[in-house]
């Protein structure tokens, strides 16, 4: 099951596809074709039953209407020799599909995991061997400019975890929070409390500081942030059933800010809804789901 920091590192790219092209370029010296726009295309890579293949993201860069690189975006926070087998799967599949070169780009915000990683697989083929391009701690600048960090706030939210703790941490974080302030107050508190989850207690304390915020009023975990948010919307509202409101506040906070569409129908839909078994089940679905079709599954 992904856990929330996977979910919300892919979140990172979803948000900003354009992300994939500059870890590549600037920060990991990888020489890339022009190209115009970025997209996220589908990441279901299965091509027959019954083996099924899901990359994390994969966003594919255009020039014009064409398309001239796909990068297949995977987040590792753990060891797993089964990626071993399945990466070079991905990269053959994307290749096909969008018939134009491909990549493969590792998130990573642990050293020994990026190391682990970089490990070049020989596919067996004389000359066939895949190298994965691995974003790292160690591998990615950490951006401490605010005029940087406010034109790519997606590369400032990974720079502030890759460089969570050491000598720089403190430095980014002051580039950050003015970057914060600059997007919508949705996807800044998305970004503010992640972040603030993944630091170690002198830099929490630090970013409380830049916040001017205390410990017990700032979240700790996004899925209670998501929840409270919610909680107080429908509270606001004047809701009789202000928890169950709140659940489904939440499940809309939460698909709004991963940039899927939701229907009026289906925004009546959850709000209507008082079955807190289901409302659990959807806030579940929302952190991975492509589109909102689960919510009339």
């Amino acid at each position: 099951m992904p856990t929330l920091k996977h979910e919300v590192l892919i979140l990172l790219f979803r948000n900003r596809p354009t992300l994939a092209a500059e870890l590549l370029r600037e920060s990991l010296g990888v020489t890339l074709p022009d190209f115009t726009q970025a997209k996220i295309e589908s990441a279901d890579l299965t091509e027959c039953p019954p083996v099924e293949y899901q990359a994390d993201s994969v966003v594919v860069l255009y020039f014009g209407d064409r398309p001239v690189l796909s990068v297949v975006v995977e987040v590792q926070n753990s060891r797993d020799t089964g990626k071993r087998w399945s990466w070079p799967v991905y990269l053959a599949s994307v290749r096909a599909r969008h018939r134009c070169p491909a990549v493969l780009l590792v998130i990573c915000t642990e050293h020994t995991i990026a190391q682990w990683c970089a490990t070049p697989i020989e596919m067996g083929h004389p000359g066939w061997c895949l190298a994965p391009i691995v974003a790292g701690p160690r591998s990615v600048p950490p951006i401490t400019d605010p005029a940087v960090a406010t034109e790519a706030p997606e590369l400032a939210v990974f720079s502030a975890i890759a460089h969570n703790d050491d000598a720089e941490t403190q430095r980014v974080l002051n580039a950050l929070l003015p970057a914060l302030s600059c997007i919508d107050q949705e996807r800044s508190q998305l970004y503010a409390d992640f972040v603030y989850s993944m630091l170690p207690e002198a830099a929490k304390k630090h970013m409380e500081v830049l916040m001017n915020l205390t410990k017990s009023n700032y979240p700790s975990s996004l899925a209670q942030a998501f929840f409270d948010e919610g909680e107080a919307k429908g509270e606001a509202k004047g809701k009789a059933k202000g928890k169950t409101t709140g659940k489904a506040e939440a499940v809309l906070i939460f698909l709004e800010t991963r940039g899927i569409t939701v229907t009026d129908e289906q925004r009546d839909r959850v709000l209507a809804c008082t079955d807190m078994d289901r409302l659990d089940e959807w806030i579940r679905q929302a952190a991975t789901a492509d589109t909102s079709a689960f919510l009339f599954a």
